[in-house]
């Protein structure tokens, strides 16, 4: 009798274990996480990500940007679950300001900034006291400034990092003149400058030929400007991030980056391959 009785309370709580579990999964199947991105081609980026994630019981829905300042304040705030637009050194730059607590949790994409002109052919062609736009947001502006440097325009002082300022232009021997404008418009200004320095995803909507326009561009091996999934610091174990993340980094994501970018933009997580 008292082999029964135990029996039995072992078969209850292993009824209400299953239970349990079932709950946590049906609740996980409904899942519905809220992402942030920048309006444009990463709209259909994004699409290919939430099929794959609803085949895992995850239900994507994404809040479209026109400003890089919005998406990790509606994060903060708790609006979104995650967002997905920035590199660190931007990241970086805006928890210094505004004291965020978000962090990465995956890679997506590298769009190396590139420098455009349509009154130059190349970077040696540039004259004396030519006017360079550049994106006026510490990160992008600093990743500029190196790019110029690293085309031999002029020098930085010594140690700036990744966010010196125009301030920090040390040796000038062309005199170039810099032009900060705001990430959104130095690409539509390009025919006002003799040269701009401009993100992928604001040269395309700007209109800017790529390759034909670009006079020089960022080196791809060892780029700190990788692109990432970001979370609120709380939730970066949470399962739903691991799915999230997994249902990014698949194939047919990476093919749809390069379609909707034209090769322009490369998927830059580990293991997939680059063109």
């Amino acid at each position: 009798m008292k082999t029964t009785s135990t029996l039995s309370r072992i078969m209850l709580s292993l009824l209400l274990t299953c239970g349990v579990v079932s709950a946590q999964s049906a609740l996980a199947a409904d899942q519905t996480v809220r992402v942030g991105i920048m309006s444009g081609e990463d709209e259909d980026v994004w699409r290919t990500v939430a099929a794959n994630a609803a085949k895992h019981g995850l239900t994507v829905k994404v809040t479209t940007f026109s400003d890089y300042t919005q998406p990790n304040e509606a994060l903060a705030q708790h609006d979104l679950d995650a967002n997905s637009f920035q590199h660190k050194p931007y990241l970086d730059a805006q928890i210094a300001a505004r004291h965020y607590e978000i962090v990465p949790v995956g890679y997506t994409y590298v769009q190396p900034i590139g420098l455009y002109s349509r009154k130059v052919k190349s970077v040696a062609a540039l004259p004396q006291n030519a006017t360079i736009g550049v994106p006026n947001d510490p990160s992008n502006e600093g990743r500029a400034l190196l790019l110029l440097q690293a085309n031999g325009l002029f020098k930085l002082r010594p140690d700036v990092g990744l966010l010196p300022t125009a301030r920090d232009i040390a040796d000038n021997p062309k005199h170039i003149q810099i032009k900060e404008l705001d990430a959104g418009i130095v690409g539509r200004a390009i025919g006002d400058v003799d040269a701009a320095v401009v993100n992928t995803d604001w040269a395309i909507k700007a209109g800017i030929k790529i390759p034909q326009e670009r006079i020089a561009q960022e080196k791809v091996p060892g780029n700190p400007y990788r692109n990432f999934i970001a979370v609120n610091a709380k939730d970066a174990k949470a399962p739903w991030v691991k799915t999230l993340v997994e249902s990014y980094q698949q194939t047919n994501v990476a093919s749809t980056i390069l379609t909707v970018y034209h090769g322009a933009t490369l998927p830059a997580w580990e293991g997939v391959p680059q063109q």
